[in-house]
């Protein structure tokens, strides 16, 4: 059924705020049921009393409700029974008349209810289609509310990091002591990066991340923030693995202090280098490995021995995962930090 035709449907009975127009045109309805059924009355044999009127009645109930259609049934009744049942033009009720006027009764009746109750149907099914055609509207704009402010405050949250980056970098100047300046230097650069990864790592369909191109997007960010244009670097990771963002905030900050390892250690000093990011499935996980060709790991190097607050985080951090981290000597130079997670970090498996 197409649109339009339905939605007559829907708004029958017609005149509902005007039930006098409505009873108006069932009277009238009835009466041309009447002059039609005596225009005819020579052409049909004996015994259709109420041939024209049903349809007066199914018309009027249809149309105008059951109210009008009512109407019509009684009005049509007593002018079959005054005109074309005998004895005519009277209202003599022996027991055939009663009989047929008992039948038009039963019909018009159930003729009536059904009317009534498909318009009620289709009351019942319009008001559903307006209510969830609201629903639905309201929930749009609440999602793209949703949605905007969600995007709005990832906006905000991230520039305010940088901010505090950017305040720190300026507070290191007016210490003297090199070891706070380094200090306060190390923090801002953390806080900087952190504000610049930070829209990468939530969305509003909390969904899962694809790795690699996480990979490439946080590598050239750790080296911009390092501010030498002279080191280049290669990211390979498989497509499709994907971490929940809950389990890749800690691998953004493990990843972020190996690189930056690399670039104040292994390449210090240096007006160029490479730096390679390898992510590899294996059968129990995921590898994660950031190899330089730097001058290398001091003699005797231990990371669980390491003084370093960057590094007790990483392996803090990778605890949290379920799995380690590690910084070993490269071949045939240079050093590597090597990330292992296991099947399920933050209780999220990996999706390869």
């Amino acid at each position: 059924m197409t649109a339009t035709p339905l939605r007559f449907l829907e708004r029958l009975p017609l005149l509902w705020d005007r039930r006098a127009i409505a009873y108006g045109v069932a009277v009238a309805l009835s009466i041309a049921a009447c002059a039609i059924r005596i225009g005819v009355d020579h052409l049909l044999p004996p015994g259709f009393p109420f041939l024209t009127f049903f349809p007066a009645v199914i018309i009027s109930s249809f149309l105008l409700g059951r109210g009008p259609g009512s109407a019509a049934a009684l009005l049509c009744g007593v002018l079959a029974w005054y005109y074309f049942i005998a004895p005519r033009q009277g209202f003599t009720l022996g027991v055939d008349t009663a009989v047929a006027l008992l039948f038009y009764a039963a019909v018009a009746a159930v003729d009536i209810a059904l009317v009534h109750w498909m318009q009620q149907a289709n009351h019942r099914l319009r008001d559903e289609r307006e209510r969830n055609a609201d629903l639905a509207l309201r929930s749009g704009l609440l999602a793209d509310r949703t949605e905007v402010l969600f995007r709005e405050l990832q906006h905000r949250v991230s520039n305010n990091l940088q901010m505090i980056g950017a305040v720190l970098a300026l507070q290191k100047r007016g210490i003297a002591d090199p070891a706070a300046a380094l200090a306060l230097d190390n923090a801002a650069t953390k806080i900087t990066l952190i504000g610049r990864i930070q829209r990468q790592l939530y969305d509003t369909s909390g969904s899962l991340i694809a790795l690699d191109q996480f990979l490439h997007q946080l590598t050239a960010d750790v080296i911009e923030a390092g501010g030498n244009p002279g080191i280049v670097h290669s990211v390979s990771a498989p497509p499709g693995v994907m971490l929940p963002p809950d389990a890749l905030i800690p691998v953004a900050l493990i990843m972020a202090e190996a690189i930056a390892n690399a670039i104040e250690h292994g390449l210090v000093g240096r007006d160029h280098g490479s730096i390679r990011v390898d992510l590899v499935q294996t059968a129990t996980g995921l590898q994660l490995c950031v190899t330089d060709d730097g001058a290398g790991l001091p003699e005797g190097f231990d990371t669980r021995g390491s003084t370093s607050l960057g590094l007790k985080i990483a392996t803090t951090l990778a605890r949290q995962l379920g799995g380690s981290f590690d910084v070993r000597s490269a071949d045939p130079v240079g050093a590597q930090s090597v990330l292992t997670i296991p099947h399920s970090p933050a209780g999220q498996p990996p999706t390869p």
